[in-house]
């Protein structure tokens, strides 16, 4: 049976819209395809985990660790045009500075500038992440983020599932509106996210409870989004961005507690 090139055009645009890989010179998928981008997001995680795992693995025999887990952070923001962190700063600044009003947080969301807030919750963010990788053993490191990111890249895309986007096509930042999942593609979210981490918590299932590394990152994930539909009874593509990072980190900072317990 014949398998015709547009099958491959959805997990495609996943990988062009998550990253900077100028993919679209092999193949320019349908523009329908990346209303299901959401659907793939997780498996861009095993690319994106990836590369910062190889680069705290091998770049640990070679260098110091300190500049190690700084160059495997800049490996991921090149590689992903920082596309999540500018999310963040965003949702930070349109929920730090627009107080209640709904209009006024989605305007300061869409402005191209930064502000106080998004500034400084970046920085906050970054020091804990490297903070956190730095305090892990290399290879507990790069093993933690090849599970971590593809694990909060899919809790974070439950939220299009939850609520509505706050937005039109039109006033979206990249005119997107994201589709709903069906059974099979929710299933098939979980399955790009859930299994990188099962290996993980199977391979350190000596020191590492699962409940922890599970359920903690699921709790940001709530007090997030109970926040999002207080204040926008709806979702942005920067409140995505924001939820992948803060339920990443809380996934690290619950391996290093139990660490810090030993």
């Amino acid at each position: 049976m014949r398998i015709s090139r547009n099958t491959f055009d959805r997990p495609w645009a996943a990988f062009m819209f998550f990253t900077r890989l100028p993919l679209w010179r092999l193949h320019q998928p349908r523009k329908e395809s990346y209303d299901s981008v959401v659907e793939w997001w997780p498996l861009v995680g095993w690319l994106t985990g990836g590369v910062m795992a190889a680069v705290l693995w091998w770049g640990s025999m070679v260098l110091p660790w300190t500049v190690t887990v700084l160059l495997a952070i800049v490996a991921r923001l090149l590689l992903t045009g920082a596309l999540h962190e500018d999310g963040l700063a965003d949702f930070i600044d349109g929920f730090g500075g627009g107080g209640t009003d709904r209009q006024r947080i989605l305007d300061i969301m869409k402005d191209s500038h930064i502000g106080t807030y998004g500034v400084l919750g970046l920085v906050v963010y970054i020091g804990l992440l490297f903070a956190a990788l730095h305090s892990m053993s290399p290879q507990l490191a790069a093993l933690t983020v090849l599970a971590a990111d593809p694990y909060a890249k899919m809790l974070a895309g439950q939220v299009i599932q939850m609520m509505p986007y706050a937005r039109t096509a039109q006033t979206a930042k990249a005119h997107t509106v994201y589709r709903r999942m069906s059974t099979t593609s929710a299933l098939l979210l979980a399955v790009q996210g859930l299994l990188p981490m099962v290996i993980y918590l199977w391979y350190f299932s000596d020191f590492v409870e699962w409940e922890f590394v599970i359920f903690l990152p699921c709790l940001a994930m709530y007090f997030i989004y109970r926040l999002m539909w207080s204040r926008l009874r709806g979702y942005t593509g920067d409140c995505c961005g924001a939820l992948f990072l803060l339920t990443e980190l809380m996934v690290y900072l619950a391996v290093v507690y139990q660490t810090c317990r030993l």
